[in-house]
Parts: C-alpha cells; sequence; structure tokens
C-alpha cells in the first residue's frame, strides 16, 4: 500500500514539473496530470536503467529528469489527442 500510496506522490510531482517546462496552459484535470506523471516516471526509471543507469542511494536525478521529459511528451501526446487547443500566455 505504502508503494501505491508513494507513487501517486512522486507522480503528481512529475506531472506537474513536466507541465511547469512545457510552453503555454495545458488544459487537462490533476488526476490525467498525477497518471500521466506516474507512466512519465516509470518510463523515465525504465529507460535509464536500460541505459546503463546504477541504482543510487537517495533520489535517482538523472532518472527523474527523464521521467519529466517522458511526462511531458505522454502530456502533449494526451492534449493533442484530445483536441484541447493549447493557450500561450
Amino acid at each position: 500500500m505504502g508503494a501505491i500510496i508513494a507513487a501517486v506522490i512522486v507522480g503528481a510531482i512529475i506531472g506537474a514539473l513536466a507541465r511547469l517546462v512545457m510552453p503555454g496552459k495545458q488544459d487537462i484535470s490533476i488526476l490525467m496530470t498525477v497518471i500521466l506523471g506516474i507512466i512519465g516516471g516509470l518510463a523515465g526509471s525504465w529507460i535509464w536503467h536500460a541505459l546503463g543507469g546504477s541504482d543510487t542511494k537517495g533520489i535517482d536525478w538523472i532518472a527523474l529528469i527523464i521521467g519529466i521529459i517522458c511526462a511531458a511528451v505522454l502530456i502533449g501526446i494526451y492534449t493533442s489527442l484530445t483536441g484541447r487547443k493549447q493557450v500561450t500566455r
């Protein structure tokens, strides 16, 4: 149960950071942000370990950055598929 709660919290953080690095405003729900953040975080961790990244004690910053990039790509794909327009500031 603790792993699920941790995945949701980390997914929310990664999803929020991914939305911050993307230009414009993304019109998606918080739930979808968390889901795409979780998927992006898992994909980033998998990619980092597939490239030969080693386990670290504490926060694995490279896997986190790759996860944010993956989540940003997923958010971009989601917004383009749902037909919601991005509003630039």
